[in-house]
This record gives C-alpha cells, structure tokens and sequence, in this order.
C-alpha cells in the first residue's frame, strides 16, 4: 500500500548575517533559532500521533539540519533527494534591498526581464516537476505511513500552486510558506491534493529574519 500522506516541511531560520540572497551557497546552515524551529516541526508531526515511513531531504546544509529532529523523534534516517532542493539563482550571494541592492546594478537588469518564468534561475515549471516528480516516487515507495519532505519555500509553493490549478507566476511576497511551515498533501486518483497547512513555529517568526529566499 502507498504512502497516506506527504508532509513538505520547510527549513528553519538560516544564519545569514550578510542578509544576503543565499540559493544554493554552501556554508548556510540553521541559526540557534532555526533549530528550535525544527524541533517545533518535528513536534508538531509527532503530536498528530501518524506513523512517518519516510524521510526526505533536500541536501543543502539547512535542510539536512532540519530533519534532523525528526529523524530523532521517529527514528528514522533522512534520504537525500536533489529533486527537491532550491532552484539555481543568478543573484546568490548577493544582496537583494538595501543601498548595495542587486537590483540597482544595471549589470542585472538583463536577469529581471520575465519575472513570469523566472528569467533569472530555474523556470518554475521546471521546479514544480522535479517536486512532484519526487513527491510521487516517495509515495509508490513508502509500504507504510506517511512520508516527510524537507525542502524550500519556492519549491514547496510550486507544488501549492500546480496542485490548486493556479498559474506558477506569483507575487513572492504573497508565498504563504513560513519557517518549518508543514504543508501536507494527500494522493486521490491520479493526483495529489493538499489537505493541511501548519506553522508550528509561528511564535518565533517575529524574531526570525527570512531574507535569503529565492
């Protein structure tokens, strides 16, 4: 039997004192707080009283932090996955407002054409693929329970928005995706449908700072 459900459960906060644009940079892991946004996650799973059969994580340095209280709580070893990490982005490493913006560098302007594909890393179709391409292995391959994804904001937002039918083109200030959110789908015919969206760390998103988000 299939998985029963799949939970997308983003990182926590990052440490990130440059603020800058981090994507797939090496080096970005969880802040103090980041981590204790992860126990909150994993708390919350467990308080659902569901069996977890799987675990998967992006292998960025963040996310692999982040499961990591849940591998704990079920006793469970993360796979690592490259389907569902953070899409590539021309402006990694750097600044995105403030005086020393990317965005006032004339030199980048060619990156800000079609904000609808993107035109400056990887198209959205693309991510939103690879994401349930991964969601839909996961689900043939786990014989028991439910399965946990560990992933990133964009991603998980694709997936969001292919599953409601709704264009990939969006308002990334608009991306109801918090730190350690839990937004869990269900398989119903040949489709998934979300069925939950949790943000069990909400409490300490006022103190968290989310800027290097795609």
């Amino acid at each position: 039997m299939p998985a029963e459900q799949i939970h997308l459960v983003r990182h926590g906060e990052v440490f990130n004192p440059q603020g800058v644009l981090y994507g797939r940079l090496p080096g970005y892991g969880l802040s103090s707080l980041g981590h204790e946004m992860a126990q909150l996650a994993a708390d919350d799973l467990a308080s659902r009283g569901r069996t977890i059969g799987a675990l998967i994580s992006s292998p960025l340095q963040r996310t692999q932090q982040s499961a990591e209280p849940i591998a704990r709580v079920f006793e469970l070893e993360a796979a690592l996955d490259d389907r569902v990490i953070e899409p590539e982005n021309r402006f990694e490493g750097k600044r995105m407002s403030g005086r020393d913006s990317a965005l006032r560098d004339v030199r980048n302007w060619a990156f800000l054409v079609n904000p609808w594909e993107p035109s400056w890393g990887e198209p959205f179709g693309s991510i939103a693929r690879r994401m349930l391409h991964a969601m839909d292995d996961a689900w043939k391959a786990t014989d028991d329970g439910d399965v946990v994804i560990v992933s990133h904001q964009l991603p998980i937002w694709m997936v969001h928005r292919r599953v409601a039918g709704k264009s990939l083109a969006h308002d990334p200030r608009r991306r109801r995706c918090a730190l350690s959110s839990i937004t869990t789908f269900e398989r119903r015919g040949a489709s998934f449908v979300e069925v939950g969206y949790r943000d069990p760390a909400r409490r300490l998103s006022a103190n968290a700072s989310d800027v290097g988000a795609v």
